[in-house]
């Protein structure tokens, strides 16, 4: 395809990107396009592991306009949730073009209202405004630690997590203090020998998790992307929860946590003060990054690493980047979850149809 011309590109179809699609046309913004990477829909979720169920993430916040309705809870999450967004994109005439991979967004000139070059694997297009949201799948984080390229079993991420039985019967270190690392020790403990690792002493809740403490979690991650430091996500301030299909696991004492070994040895991991553990495999259960390098030439990132955000509406949308008001961030930060990626998809959308507005006054762009 040439240059084609549009108000604007979202980029990325997740829970995130469909969530401002749907804003941007209820607003009613101009033109606009959806871009995906992958083939198919369904966003991260298609790519999550098979045994994790819709029980396991106890339940998906519901896209607007069109709730998800009642499943069964022990259905596969890879699987109701892809369907789910398929379908939600056919309803709404959404429109999505796949498989697209967004190469590097850079502006046409220097005017701060100008064109903003989207290239891509088939082709180019030209927005004034473009939506990212491409959350972080796409890029897990792998420390790295002495002695990692000796070790001679296996290395996986929790991107690369197929379930427990393709790990049954082995010694598996299990590397992380988050979720995830807590779901997979709670599949693995019964099957396998787990050995837990964290940098830190992992903090446990045993509460329940209430409106006000999600608003403190959120609030202190929105305080960060304000100042323009990289983002935690909201479970290192909401603590840990083991559910009840972690009990198993639990009474095994799998959660018994050892903390960060020294260096990585062929047949396993040895700490500090010479204990050694074997090993067969390491999974790195140690998180993800924003996907935002296709972003690099706009310069968008503060002298502390992350990328700042403001807030154009209320205190709890931090969506619009300050060094480019044309880059509007869903499911970054603050609203790197499904309820935050809902709600920011509407304050992005809202802050795009302004945008428009007040660059193009005659564009056909308004906010409801």
């Amino acid at each position: 395809m040439g240059e084609e011309v549009v108000d604007t590109v979202v980029i990325g179809a997740g829970q995130a990107g469909l969530s401002a699609a749907y804003h941007l046309q209820r607003l009613g913004v101009g033109s606009f396009v959806v871009l995906d990477a992958n083939d198919v829909p369904g966003g991260a979720w298609q790519h999550r592991w098979d045994s994790l169920t819709m029980r396991d993430v106890h339940g998906v916040a519901d896209l607007p306009g069109m709730p998800l309705g009642e499943v069964d809870e022990g259905a596969r999450a890879n699987v109701v949730v892809p369907a789910y967004f398929a379908a939600y994109e056919g309803y709404f005439g959404l429109p999505v073009e796949r498989p697209v991979g967004v190469r590097g967004v850079a502006p046409v000139d220097d005017a701060r209202d100008g064109l903003l070059r989207v290239e891509t694997s088939r082709g180019t297009w030209l927005a004034r405004s473009v939506v990212n949201a491409t959350g972080t799948w796409e890029s897990p984080f792998r420390p790295h630690y002495p002695g990692i390229e000796t070790f001679r079993g296996r290395q996986l991420h929790t991107a690369d997590y197929a379930g427990p039985d393709a790990l049954s019967g082995l010694r598996v270190v299990v590397v992380g203090g988050g979720a995830s690392a807590v779901q997979i020790i709670g599949e693995l403990a019964p099957v396998a020998h787990t050995t837990w690792v964290t940098r830190r002493e992992p903090v446990w809740r045993t509460g329940p998790f209430t409106e006000d403490a999600g608003r403190q979690a959120v609030a202190l991650v929105e305080e960060r992307v304000a100042r323009g430091l990289a983002p935690q996500s909201v479970v290192s301030v909401t603590g840990l929860l083991l559910r009840p299909q972690e009990s198993r696991a639990a009474a095994l004492g799998a959660y018994h946590r050892r903390p960060m070994f020294a260096r990585v040895e062929p047949q396993g991991v040895r700490w500090a003060d010479g204990s050694f553990e074997p090993a067969d495999v390491i999974l790195w259960a140690t998180g993800f990054r924003p996907t935002v390098g296709h972003l690099a030439p706009l310069h968008l990132r503060s002298p502390h690493g992350g990328i700042r955000l403001r807030a154009p509406y209320d205190r709890h949308t931090f969506t619009t980047s300050t060094a480019d008001p044309r880059i509007h961030f869903v499911g970054y930060g603050p609203s790197a979850s499904t309820i935050g990626a809902n709600r920011a998809g509407r304050a992005a959308a809202r802050a795009v149809a302004d945008q428009l507005c007040a660059d193009h006054p005659a564009a056909d762009a308004h906010t409801a």
